[in-house]
């Protein structure tokens, strides 16, 4: 029903329309300032900062689904994968192709020889952390998530 396969230039325009369709379930479409320009250099540039995969559907050949990773350090664990992002449109949820886009992302961690993949998800969602759960996953409520805006980097710093 659905094949996964590594992400090309080509899909960044339907990568990105799916990444607009998890900022409206997250109801934060109005933070997403991503473009296709971005994508293209920041994952198939001279050093690329991402990867992705892309579940497609058989019958239609449409990209249904993906999931966006890039590798972090960990000073107690060394390299992990971090799962960014792992979507797959609404009307195919369900269906088994999230569980493949989720499968073979496990697959890249251990072909890159990780210590492990990380990933978040929001307290509210309860259809992904039951997902999860079934892969016996380790939920962590104990951390607290932090960021910066560049442009609060540069007002911080008196560079703006």
């Amino acid at each position: 029903m659905y094949t996964i396969r590594k992400g090309e230039k080509a899909d960044l325009p339907r990568v990105l329309e799916l990444v607009m369709e998890l900022a409206i379930y997250e109801k934060a479409p109005e933070q997403v300032s991503n473009t296709v320009a971005m994508m293209e250099a920041d994952g198939f540039g001279e050093n690329p900062v991402f990867g992705c995969f892309v579940a497609v559907k058989a019958s239609t050949n449409e990209i249904i689904g993906i999931s966006i990773y890039y590798y972090r350090y960990s000073t107690w664990k060394g390299r992990r994968l971090y799962l960014e992002d792992i979507v797959v449109t609404a009307s195919e949820r369900g269906n088994g192709a999230g569980k493949l886009l989720f499968d073979r992302t496990m697959l890249k961690c251990l072909e890159d020889k990780c210590t492990g993949m990380m990933w978040q998800v929001l307290d509210w969602n309860e259809p992904a952390i039951n997902f999860y759960k079934k892969y016996g996953a380790d939920l962590d409520s104990e951390w607290i998530n932090c960021n910066l805006q560049a442009e609060e980097i540069k007002a911080i710093l008196g560079e703006g």
